[in-house]
């Protein structure tokens, strides 16, 4: 289902094929999609449009997943499994110094593990909790190292790979992982023992944490997967609600968009590139799925034109 590019070189039409596969976070997409029913329709839109390979759903319920699998089967959709939703809004961590509730929430990521694998989900991403403050930091980091590889061990057994999402740290989500040199330190540490683990990047974090495309060259053999989305800009501060671009306060733009491309094809990246994106209240799903698409593909012919030329 990926899409090809023709445009006019020195005076010949060239075609080139994008070299990954795109997915798509449908919750965020589809933010209202809460029961099976409007689940199932909305992975049918997402299914049917062709120019998606990947949906990123969280660990539902049976009733929902039920309602989806067969759809899923049948329109030969790859699944990711997302943990992020279930971390951030039941505030749990796995690094937190109180050890009933890290083992609560050691356990809770090892149940959802379980169920993705029985349903055939082979990749989960995860985010770390909130960031304790700089005194406990290190303390909480190396708790957070020693949970994932026990999550990681369990995964391996059950044939999942672990993605580590890095989330800003100073001004919407306050996460403990951060930065992504720290996010690969720890995915470093884990490697030592559990090969099943990356970073996922996301495009929109980059401003809250003063990062860029650039700088995903130097930990290329990391880099696990890419989302790709805006923060959001409100007076002095950023907000992490991925506004589709140009939405009025959306930091990123097609520029941004282009020089990852160009950075994931020089550092030969041959994961997936999903689109995270997020109506806002005067906007529809389809509305922002296909003003990214616009993007991509504007991106796209950008990265090509600058390789070529």
């Amino acid at each position: 289902m990926t899409f090809s590019l023709t445009t006019k070189l020195k005076g010949l039409d060239v075609t080139v094929k994008f070299p990954w596969k795109v997915g798509i976070v449908t919750f965020m997409a589809f933010p209202n999609a809460t029961d099976a029913k409007s689940v199932k329709e909305a992975l049918k839109t997402i299914a049917d449009d062709g120019f998606f390979d990947e949906v990123e759903i969280p660990i539902y319920p049976d009733e929902i997943w039920n309602e989806i699998k067969d759809l899923l089967k049948e329109k030969e959709i790859i699944v990711g499994g997302a943990l992020q939703p279930d971390i951030l809004t039941n505030k749990l961590s796995i690094h937190t110094e109180n050890e009933e509730e890290r083992r609560k929430a050691i356990e809770y990521v090892k149940s959802k593990i379980d169920l993705a694998a029985k349903r055939g989900i082979n990749v989960v991403a995860l985010c770390s909790g909130s960031d304790p403050g700089l005194e406990k930091r290190d303390k909480e980091r190396k708790l957070l190292i020693e949970a994932l590889k026990e999550i990681c061990s369990y995964a391996k057994e059950r044939n999942v790979q672990i993605l580590l999402e890095p989330f800003d740290r100073d001004y919407d989500r306050k996460l403990l992982i951060g930065p992504l040199i720290e996010a690969v330190d720890v995915v470093k540490e884990v490697r030592k023992e559990y090969s099943n683990v990356g970073v996922l990047w996301d495009l929109s974090h980059a401003p809250m944490l003063e990062e860029k495309p650039e700088d995903l060259k130097q930990y290329k053999e990391f880099i696990a997967h890419i989302h790709v989305g805006c923060a959001k800009r409100e007076g002095d501060t950023f907000k992490d609600t991925h506004p589709t671009f140009y939405t009025p306060g959306a930091v990123n733009d097609v520029s941004d968009v282009a020089r990852l491309f160009k950075v994931l094809y020089e550092i030969g990246y041959k994961g997936i590139v999903t689109l995270e994106i997020k109506p806002e209240p005067q906007q529809t799903s389809l509305e922002i799925i296909n003003n990214a698409k616009g993007v991509f593909l504007r991106a796209f012919e950008i990265m090509v034109k600058g390789i070529l030329t």
